[in-house]
């Protein structure tokens, strides 16, 4: 029988990557952000001076050194390889985070990407949190979650990111950030954010991020007790 793997979705500081790296680790199998993948690339980008609103020479870039998706011995977890490098705490930079919206929002560089995601998922159990993840790489997960966030919440949490990494913004500007960020992600052409039709909703305005995991974790463990 197929593995339980599960899709997480959802905007900007919805909470999905730490939802679905602490779910990971409650369910003992590998977890994957997927968009390390294209932050990879902005970083490629931006290391080799390529504009990173220049499609063609992005899709070159790529098509030279497409990333690839590793496991970490010791946490199962995902790790990236572009460049002849493993990159970690390199994709969460500033100037990264300016320069993946672009990159993520260019059909031909997502279709790139996407085989090596299902590759990673092959065949076994995996966390994978994204925006596309339930529409387009795992359409046949059992488990399907959109994580959702009030405005507000959004901001607040993005905000509290920021200032742990050293980095001040002003809200009403990291707001508009995020609203820009929303409306190019839901717009594209490849790849949309959008709910899956049988993904479970969750708010988590209010909820703390165990309380979310614990409400993930129940579902997908109702879902594996099915299958037994």
């Amino acid at each position: 029988m197929k593995p339980v793997q599960i899709a997480i979705d959802g905007p900007v500081a919805s909470g999905k990557s730490s939802v679905a790296a602490r779910l990971a680790q409650r369910l003992g199998c590998p977890f994957l952000d997927t968009g390390a993948l294209y932050r990879a690339v902005a970083w490629l980008a931006l290391e080799r001076g390529v504009a990173v609103d220049d499609e063609a020479a992005v899709i070159a870039l790529v098509d030279d050194e497409t990333p690839a998706i590793a496991t970490d011995d010791s946490t199962r977890d995902a790790v990236i390889r572009i460049g002849g490098r493993e990159l970690r705490d390199e994709l969460f930079a500033p100037a990264i985070a300016r320069a993946v919206s672009p990159i993520a929002a260019m059909p031909r560089v997502r279709e790139r990407l996407v085989p090596a995601q299902r590759a990673f998922a092959d065949d076994r159990q995996v966390v994978m949190a994204g925006r596309d993840i339930g529409t387009v790489i795992l359409p046949d997960a059992a488990a399907k979650f959109f994580l959702t966030a009030s405005p507000d919440a959004r901001v607040d949490r993005r905000l509290r990111e920021l200032l742990a990494n050293g980095v001040r913004l002003e809200r009403d500007v990291l707001a508009a950030q995020i609203e820009r960020r929303d409306a190019r992600d839901s717009l594209r052409e490849a790849s949309p954010l959008v709910k899956a039709p049988d993904a479970i909703e969750i708010d988590t305005t209010e909820l703390t991020l165990d309380q979310v995991v614990d409400e993930l974790e129940r579902r997908v463990r109702a879902i594996e007790a099915r299958r037994a």
